[in-house]
Formats: C-alpha cells, sequence, structure tokens
C-alpha cells in the first residue's frame, strides 16, 4: 500500500471510526503526513520504522518547529493512533509509537468563577431587548447544564425536554448526550422562546435555538463577543468557557463523583475531567461552607 493511500485511510478512519472531531483528525492528518515525508527523507520505510525513528524524528520536530510539551504530546497521540490502523490494516505487526511517553507538562488550571460572582455577572446583562433577553438565556443555560460553547451554538428548539429539564446535545466526535438544567435556565429559556425568540426571528423559519439579529443560528464569535463585554462590565477578565469550568468545579465541590461530572461534560476521557480536582482546595472548601447547608450547620456548631 502506498503511503498516500494510506494517509487517506488514516484521515477517513479517524472521522467514522475513532469519531474525532475535525479539527483532531486534521491535526493528526498534518501530522502523519509530516512524519511520512520525515521517513522518505531518511529512506527509512514506513515498514522499518521503529521506536528510534520516531524518536528521532519527535527531536527533529521539537528542534526544527519548537514544539512544546503540549503540542510534543498531540504528535505522539497522532503516531500512536497512526500505527495502531496499520495494524489494524495488516500493514505492520507491531505498534512501534506505543512505548513512547508524552513530556510531563504543567497542569494549566481552568479558571473558575464562584457562584456570587456568576450571580453578579449574569444580572448586568439587560433583558429589557429581545437580544439582552438571548444573551441572560444563553449564558444561564451554559452555566446550568456545563455546556461549551459549540454546543450551546447548535443547539435547536426541538432539543429541549422542559418537562425532563434535559436537553440533547451533539458533542465532540458528534457523540449525542442528554445534559440537565435547572429551573432558573428553565425559566429564561421560556421567557425568551416566548418573548425574544419570535421577534427576532421575524419571518425567517430557522430550528436553531439561539439566533441572532437576521433571524440565523448565532455564531460562536458572536457569543464571546457578548460575553466578554459582559464580563468587562462586571471587572472579570473570564471567557465565556469560564461558566462551562465553574460548571463542573461547583459540581465536585458539591460532593459529585468523578465520572458524573465526566459523563455531564460529555469527556471522552476521564483524565480530562480530572483537571478540575486540582483547582484551588480553597475555592472548594469555600464552595462547600457557602452552598451546602449541612455543612454550613456543622461549621457554625463547631
Amino acid at each position: 500500500m502506498r503511503d498516500g493511500s494510506l494517509l487517506e485511510g488514516y484521515a477517513a478512519r479517524l472521522l467514522a471510526l475513532e469519531r474525532r472531531s475535525p479539527s483532531t483528525a486534521e491535526t493528526y492528518r498534518l501530522e502523519i503526513r509530516r512524519f511520512l515525508g520525515w521517513l522518505e527523507e531518511k529512506h527509512i520505510p514506513l515498514s522499518e520504522a521503529g521506536s528510534l525513528s520516531l524518536a528521532e524524528y519527535l527531536d527533529f520536530r521539537g528542534s526544527y518547529d519548537g514544539l512544546d510539551p503540549r503540542s510534543t504530546a498531540k504528535a505522539i497521540s497522532a503516531l500512536r493512533s497512526f500505527f495502531r490502523y496499520t495494524v489494524d490494516e495488516g500493514f505492520r505487526q507491531d505498534n512501534p509509537a506505543a512505548i513512547l511517553e508524552p513530556p510531563g507538562r504543567r497542569i494549566h488550571l481552568p479558571e473558575v468563577l464562584d457562584r456570587e460572582r456568576v450571580d453578579r455577572l449574569l444580572s448586568l446583562v439587560p433583558t429589557d431587548t429581545p437580544l439582552g433577553l438571548r444573551n441572560r438565556t444563553l449564558f444561564e443555560l451554559i452555566y446550568s447544564a456545563g455546556l461549551r460553547v459549540s454546543e450551546a451554538v447548535s443547539l435547536n428548539t426541538g432539543d429541549l425536554d422542559f418537562t425532563q429539564g434535559l436537553a440533547r446535545v451533539v458533542g465532540k466526535g458528534n457523540k449525542e448526550r442528554l445534559a440537565p438544567f435547572g429551573a432558573e435556565a428553565a425559566g429564561w429559556l421560556k421567557r425568551y422562546l416566548a418573548e425574544a425568540r419570535p421577534r427576532l426571528a421575524g419571518k425567517v423559519r430557522s430550528p436553531a435555538l439561539f439566533i441572532g439579529k437576521t433571524g440565523k443560528r448565532l455564531s460562536r464569535k458572536g457569543m464571546w463577543k457578548n460575553y466578554m463585554r459582559t464580563a468587562k462590565g462586571a471587572g472579570l477578565s473570564s471567557k465565556l468557557h469560564t461558566l462551562r469550568h465553574s460548571y463542573a468545579t461547583e459540581l465536585l465541590a458539591g460532593g459529585a463523583d468523578l465520572r458524573s461530572v465526566q459523563e455531564l461534560l460529555g469527556h471522552a476521557d476521564i483524565t480530562t475531567t480530572q483537571v478540575y480536582t486540582h483547582v484551588d482546595v480553597s475555592l472548594l472548601r469555600e464552595s462547600h461552607r457557602r452552598y451546602v447547608p449541612e455543612l454550613r450547620n456543622l461549621s457554625s456548631r463547631s
């Protein structure tokens, strides 16, 4: 099998079988294309590339392209995935990338807001206009259900189940999950659907839940800009994704187990969820004291 056709088959597998997101699939495809080009320059057949060759390639990438530890880890992940494919296709009998270890890297803790600051931020969103009411509803839902920005953008009106308090969400890798939302978010959603969305839609017929002035689906860029304006008014430098981080941290602070939080966030790997356990312990302790009545009562008696 020629390297070109092998790469094409691998790229198709990333989307169809491994269900990688389009951006991840493209990152992996480009990495493997670089790797195959490097092998060709070194006159090393793919069938004979071993772990030492892969280590040499990573050294080359590090010195030539200046890869940081995070990017190096992604390159290793792509190599492991690609060689698994070659084994499955019978092109090789082994995976020389299996023994590669990603470099240790510093944990980047997500920025989070406590409940008080979230409430203050949301209270600053004006709700006396259709656009303002839409923004408040959007932020409330992201915070209440822990949605990614892309997931909120892709929601349709038919994805909401008010009886169960659930939103049908399509996450990364086109994976579907049910995301619960609370009574506060439900109240804003009902008001938005009754008062604001019909005025924004006009004569435009769109299934999108959140729409702009033209009646078409709201873009991620538009969502980010609206949030940044509100955050600045609250004296915060946070990003829209911070609401999702705050949701996850609050769940853990309230005693939710890691596996449940993983499912609610739609994380494919629990190690992605584990980063929230590294958030400042003092924040978690304060959240317990404030928002879990039993703990607050106990602390007042001690």
